[in-house]
């Protein structure tokens, strides 16, 4: 009998298989298929087809979902509320965080005040806590309003879903109210390089969460029906702003009904009389959107537009369209059964 180091200096020296002792490489593993290879979907190459995946995979949940079209509520994410009975809120270190911001900026409790311990940035903060606090309340009572509203509208499609940026604060509200009143709402976060997390309100199957800013952008844009903007920061100054251009370039071919929440506190921010004033944008700009101050409001403005622009017209051609088949189909498309309702852009 050999000992072992005998036999293992033999197999060290003899070859594993034929094909090694003729010198041929070792069998390879089988390649993963192109959309399995994460190294390409991931890199620079392969950046369009991460770019059509954040088109095609919200529309066909759109689509599963029965989702028509929306109404988005913008609004600031660096506050969220804690508990509804004190109305007590707490400052976030960053928009969509989920990281409470450093102590210094957060608002001034009562003991500090009372001590004289308070800077005067926490004690601005405080002020302005109850101030956001109260529209935390308001975005979700409007919401279920909406929702409820909605949900009565004889459709085969969900009709005006409230839809959010997916994150705390006044999108949280948004998502929250809908949830409350028993109805679908949507999502659509962005993937920022601090921790963050959707917020729990959102439906589950209409949870998104995006790579680029413009596709999401462009799901906001093409799906909504409406505007709500509640106060905000530079995200919600953006989308506001885009909105209100694509509407005053009639680059969409819908009209589109935008409600600013809280005169107070816009009309502190920003002075679009001036921009008229200077000749910068048409006074009938300024028509583009309505100042509301309270839930009641904002809806009676919500209900009214979307009537007036979609429902009613919608009844009307029902009742008046042509009786013969063919010419009912006339011009649509697979996108117009099957598809949630997508702006069409003017030439």
């Amino acid at each position: 009998m050999k000992d072992e180091g005998e036999a293992g200096s033999r197999n060290q020296t003899e070859p594993a298989t034929a094909e090694q002792a003729d010198g041929a490489p070792p069998p390879l593993a089988v390649a993963p298929l192109a959309y399995e290879n994460p190294a390409f979907l991931n890199s620079a190459d392969g950046r369009l087809i991460r770019i059509v995946s954040e088109y095609l995979e919200p529309l066909a949940r759109f689509r599963r979902e029965q989702i028509q079209d929306t109404v988005v509520f913008f609004g600031s994410a660096r506050f969220r509320g804690r508990d509804e009975a004190d109305h007590a809120l707490e400052l976030l270190d960053n928009t969509g965080s989920t990281r409470p911001a450093p102590s210094e900026e957060q608002p001034a409790r009562a003991p500090d005040i009372a001590a004289g311990t308070a800077t005067d940035l926490q004690r601005k903060r405080a002020v302005a806590a109850v101030e956001m606090a109260r529209y935390y309340e308001d975005a979700r009572r409007l919401s279920q309003l909406l929702t409820r509203w909605a949900m009565k509208i004889p459709s085969r499609k969900h009709r005006f879903v409230v839809t959010s940026g997916g994150g705390p604060g006044i999108m949280e509200a948004a998502n929250r109210g809908a949830y409350e009143a028993g109805g679908k709402t949507i999502g659509l976060n962005i993937r920022l390089p601090f921790e963050q997390a959707p917020n729990p309100y959102i439906t589950p199957s209409l949870n998104f969460e995006f790579h680029y800013f413009f596709m999401r952008k462009l799901w906001f844009a093409y799906l909504s029906k409406a505007l709500v903007v509640f106060p905000g920061g530079f995200g919600t100054l953006d989308e506001m702003f885009e909105i209100l251009t694509l509407a005053q370039t009639q680059k969409l071919a819908k009209k589109i009904t935008v409600v600013v929440y809280g005169a107070d506190y816009w009309k502190k921010v920003l002075n679009l009389d001036a921009l008229s004033d200077s000749g910068a944008i048409s006074p009938k700009d300024l028509e583009l959107f309505q100042f509301a101050d309270t839930p009641e409001e904002a809806f009676e403005m919500l209900r009214h537009g979307l009537t007036e622009n979609y429902l009613a017209a919608e009844v009307a051609a029902a009742q008046h369209g042509p009786s013969n088949s063919e010419d009912l189909m006339a011009g649509w498309t697979i996108e117009d059964f099957l598809g949630p309702e997508i702006a069409k852009t003017r030439k």
